[in-house]
């Protein structure tokens, strides 16, 4: 395939062209993008939420998704977020979330910014989705955006180890001291007034 016929791929040619192929791509404007590797407290993290979501969600409706599920978005995007939950029928040989219902997204240095603002206006045109998750690595501390059917996205910032997400719908609770189980947090730097006055 020619460098600019893979730089005009739909969705579908995509998630084909994607199967028995090293590492992980996302789609962005056409163009397959190769997912920079992660650290292991960004893998702690995700694995803890996996964990999480699995126990979570047992008797419940839905399935527990990993990176190497796509989330199709709307406008023509592939997007592979960190861990979901696709309330789609279950189909064992699909490449991607029918009608994910949360995505979860683990912040990184290098894409932090965008993660923040541009990838979340993407997910939140996906039609099924209801919860969307994003998990500062650094401190305690998860952004959530949410809407019931028919409303608009609402949006809090949970703070400190005692906090929890709520999933109502599933119904599930994310606990961030379980998301970061086995961590350790640096203090946070803080300003120092200088005291004024003269000799």
């Amino acid at each position: 395939m020619s460098e600019q016929a893979i730089r005009r791929m739909s969705a579908d040619v995509f998630l084909e062209w994607c199967l028995g192929r090293e590492g992980r791509y996302e789609l962005i404007d056409g163009a397959p993008v190769a997912m920079t590797g992660a650290n292991r407290r960004h893998d702690h993290i995700l694995v803890n939420t996996l964990g999480l979501l699995v126990d979570r969600l047992r008797g419940h409706r839905g399935q527990v998704f990993s990176p190497d599920i796509a989330v199709r978005i709307p406008a023509g995007n592939v997007r592979r977020p960190d861990a979901g939950i696709d309330c789609g029928p279950f189909n064992e040989t699909e490449t991607w979330a029918g009608a994910p219902y949360l995505v979860v997204e683990v912040l990184s240095p290098s894409t932090r910014a965008f993660d923040m603002v541009d990838k979340v206006e993407e997910y939140k045109t996906v039609p099924s989705l209801r919860h969307i998750v994003l998990v500062d690595p650094d401190m305690p501390e998860a952004r959530h955006w949410s809407r019931q059917d028919g409303e608009p996205w609402g949006f809090e910032v949970l703070e400190g180890l005692g906090a929890t997400i709520r999933l109502p719908g599933i119904p599930a609770v994310l606990d961030l001291a379980a998301l970061y189980e086995g961590l350790t947090f640096r203090p946070r730097p803080y300003l120092v007034q200088e005291s004024g006055g003269g000799p």
